[in-house]
């Protein structure tokens, strides 16, 4: 049952409300290893699914365009201040929708159509609103590039300095979404001081990590600092722009006016609970373990035979390439959801398939971290996905249902926040 109780919903619209009981059975039933994806609290929950969901508040705490705002500018400003405090920064702005239009706001305060950006290559790991050619990013603005190298499977910050200095970019961008690799934020930084260019990290898959002290902080380093509130952060669908105080006006009026309208507020209020829970003693603890399992994943998948970009992984998530096990990403994925293990498929570094095509997957252990599960399970779930992958190659459906089942059976001992049996 979906936990908060919708029987209001259940009376009010049952078709609905079966669909989202339906979806709360199948997460609880399945590993969830989508990199991008967690589960949040209850509380997140019912934060996120309040009367705040009913009030306007274009403008910022103080300077509201509408009236009525004496308990959302608290709201929004206990979200602020927690931000603040969790990462270490000088300003916070919590409105944005989401990852994308918080990356587009940098671009909004930065650069002019046509100024140049620089950012990792989409097919290597990047992100689209970093200048890739199907973004808006990349149509109006002038994209400049830089690859991992082939041999490591890792950023080589000597050829993004060539390519900084030979481009001057205006913008450069660090981080992305298929990224295994702790991200040296302190050489991007020298890099973009040498040309010039505000620096901004993109943390949305890794934010969680870095609250936690898992990952290596770029405040200190990155002007801009975007992420999600999801992923590893375990917040509700948003985003935040982090910044120094010197770049602080203009990255909020970038969001509004100039993109947005008002803020969805049930949204803030489940971001500041996901920070008030990031600043916790367990979330440390859950932050580092996240990390042990994709460790133990990845050794576990390394001695099954499965090629790993950059040789394994330094954070929650892991990129594989399926050229060895003679299978294509996609085929795999849909293969592994049949047996009870959700991930995506995705490109890897230097791809010789196409994207909708492609010959990796993609993967990662917040999810199940958040379940409870440890190193002690990791080698088990290395088993299921090579002998999931195995029977994919012979259409071996028997094989795919009895995993799933043996999938349910270990999960059932680990609680869903969101769900009760």
């Amino acid at each position: 049952m979906h936990v908060p109780p919708i029987p209001s919903l259940a009376t009010e619209d049952p078709q609905l409300a079966a669909l989202i009981e339906g979806e709360a059975q199948r997460q609880h039933d399945k590993l969830r290893m989508i990199a991008s994806e967690n589960y949040v609290s209850t509380a997140v929950l019912e934060a996120s699914g309040t009367v705040l969901t009913n009030k306007y508040s274009e403008g910022y705490a103080g300077k509201r365009y509408y009236e009525g705002q004496q308990f959302v500018d608290q709201i929004e400003t206990l979200a602020i201040e927690r931000a603040k405090a969790v990462f270490g920064v000088d300003h916070a702005n919590v409105q944005p929708y989401s990852g994308s239009p918080a990356n587009l706001a940098v671009y909004l305060a930065f650069l002019s159509p046509g100024d140049k950006v620089m950012g990792m290559a989409l097919p290597m790991g990047g992100h689209l609103t970093h200048g890739w050619s199907v973004s808006a990013t990349g149509k109006w603005f002038t994209s400049v590039r830089y690859n991992v190298s082939k041999e490591t499977g890792r950023i080589d910050l000597d050829e993004v300095r060539d390519i900084a200095h030979r481009e001057q970019p205006k913008v450069i961008f660090c981080g992305g979404t298929a990224v295994p690799r702790t991200i040296d934020f302190p050489g991007f930084a020298e890099i973009a001081r040498e040309v010039g260019a505000v620096l901004v990290a993109d943390i949305a898959h890794i934010a969680g990590l870095i609250a936690g002290g898992a990952h290596p902080s770029p405040v200190g380093y990155a002007d801009v600092i975007t992420t999600t509130t999801h992923k590893t952060l375990r917040g509700p669908r948003g985003a935040m722009i982090m910044t120094t105080a010197e770049h602080a006006a203009a990255i909020d009026k970038a969001v509004f006016p100039g993109l947005q309208g008002g803020p969805h507020n049930h949204t803030t209020a489940g971001i500041a609970v996901a920070l008030k829970e990031a600043g916790t003693d367990d979330f440390r603890a859950y932050a580092h373990q996240v990390v042990a399992n994709a460790k133990a994943l990845a050794a576990a998948l390394t001695e099954r035979g499965f090629a790993l970009s950059s040789g394994g992984t330094d954070n929650h998530l892991i990129l594989a390439d399926l050229t060895p096990k003679e299978i294509g990403g996609k085929p795999a994925a849909q293969a592994l959801d049949r047996a009870g293990i959700e991930l995506n498929y995705n490109t890897v570094p230097y791809d010789t398939r196409k994207p909708f095509d492609p010959s990796g997957i993609r993967l990662g252990t917040a999810a199940l971290t958040t379940r409870g599960l440890t190193e002690e399970q990791m080698p088990q779930v290395a088993a299921w996905m090579d002998e999931a992958i195995t029977a994919a190659g012979k259409n071996d459906e028997a094989t795919l249902e009895r995993i799933a089942g043996e999938v349910r059976d270990l999960l059932a001992s680990y609680p869903m926040p969101g769900f009760a049996r």
